[in-house]
């Protein structure tokens, strides 16, 4: 096999010693992709050496090498002369699978795009950011470049929104999300998040639509959208306060069987501002020893102390707690392995903190459409690490009918069709 493909290299090996780090690199990648496209084509016309014509001879042969072309790959930018082939046959013609025609950059390079932008490096920054790294030409990697990745975000977002729902849910994570956009009348846009957890334990994102301020026509709108496309009735929703949330919950048909989980975070951080900074510490160990507490009498029973601590002067503290109590306990009815995702909405929280993060550095977005787009990248990119919940293996229990007391299973229903 030949490197005639590749111009400009050392003669003699011992020239090698003269090179750095990056240009060894990026002489092994050409030599490498020169190879490969050279087996290529000698691959493309053997296999095809039977095609042949009137007078006997071969439709499929070499036709040269093509214009030099630059492409950006991980270790910098090289030059390279792909081989042309002269396909005779009618309606036929060859194309690189290594090397597609107009193709700049490699597609571990194109992720570099998004990666960056979705991380808070702002596209006028793209060309000297990346120069120093891919050299002087960079393929197109171009601030220009993202203005396009983000019609093909809101794109991708539109078209994942008409999907299909088809799994089941077992656990529905519901908040709304606040941040800056510095377009349009309301510069606060109000995005409603829904993570589900399926039949698996895996958790993926449902939803990240933008609604007025957490209303309840807010939520109808998103719920109602998934209800249209597959969403079953989950045994549990986990949410913070919001009223709009819990009014539209109560008024859907499809929640109907479904427990409500209040966030633990959030009540806690409410019951503390209705108490002076001194009795904060104290109030604090009390409310984390009601969530971890191993079963409802024991919660209670540290309910009942908080009471004599702090209702006497500070009744609003206690009535806060007290009023979504039956809420803030429902875990209780579930497997204990599964107690930890289940008290808090801190699977929003944690991965939206990466949207709100890039929404500062950039000073909000430009319009809740983009902030939905943002959104559901960043998101989808958080997905990719997710872990099954712990516990995921009572799912297929519970989906069965199976019955829980302070996390311990007291009756597995059998399936009665299963029995007939």
């Amino acid at each position: 096999m030949t490197l005639e493909l590749v111009s400009n290299l050392p003669k003699n090996e011992n020239d090698l010693l003269t090179f750095g780090l990056d240009e060894l690199a990026k002489l092994g990648a050409k030599r490498i992709l020169s190879q490969a496209l050279i087996l290529e084509t000698e691959q493309y016309i053997e296999s095809l050496k039977s095609e042949i014509d009137s007078k006997g001879h071969r439709l499929v042969v070499k036709n040269g090498k093509g214009k030099t072309r630059k492409i950006t790959v991980g270790s910098g930018t090289i030059d390279i002369k792909a081989p042309r082939i002269n396909d005779k046959r009618p309606g036929e013609k060859f194309e690189s699978k290594i090397l597609p025609p107009y193709l700049r950059r490699s597609p571990n390079v194109e992720s570099i795009l998004p990666l960056l932008y979705l991380k808070g490096l702002s596209g006028n920054a793209f060309y000297e950011s990346l120069k120093s790294l891919l050299g002087e030409d960079i393929g197109g990697l171009s601030s220009s470049a993202i203005s396009i990745l983000k019609k093909q975000w809101e794109k991708e977002f539109r078209d994942w929104k008409k999907r299909d729902i088809l799994e089941d849910f077992v656990y529905l994570w519901c908040d709304g999300v606040h941040f800056k956009v510095r377009l349009g009348d309301d510069k606060k846009a109000s995005l409603l998040v829904v993570i589900g957890v399926n039949s698996k334990g895996e958790k993926k994102l449902l939803a990240a639509e933008g609604g007025h301020r957490e209303s309840k026509e807010s939520w109808k709108e998103v719920f109602s959208d998934l209800e249209s496309r597959g969403l079953n009735s989950p045994l549990m929703i986990i949410g913070d306060g919001a009223l709009g949330l819990w009014s539209c919950v109560r008024e859907m048909e499809l929640f109907k069987d479904s427990k409500e989980q209040r966030c633990w975070v959030h009540k806690m951080v409410n019951v503390l501002n209705c108490l002076p900074k001194r009795l904060q510490s104290q109030a604090k160990s009390l409310l984390h020893e009601m969530m971890k507490a191993p079963s409802r009498a024991e919660a209670n029973r540290q309910l009942g102390l908080f009471r004599a601590a702090f209702n006497d002067k500070y009744e609003k503290a206690y009535e806060c707690l007290n009023k979504d109590w039956t809420a803030l306990t429902n875990f209780f009815d579930f497997p204990a392995a599964q107690w930890v995702v289940l008290r808090t909405t801190n699977p929003i929280e944690s991965a939206f903190a990466t949207v709100k993060q890039r929404t500062v550095n950039m000073k909000g977005a430009g319009n809740v459409g983009m902030a939905e787009a943002l959104a559901f990248k960043l998101l989808k990119e958080c997905e990719k690490k997710w872990r099954p919940i712990k516990g995921h293996r009572e799912i297929k229990n519970q989906l069965e009918g199976a019955l829980y007391k302070d996390g311990i299973l007291i009756e597995k229903k059998v399936n009665q069709e299963g029995v007939a």
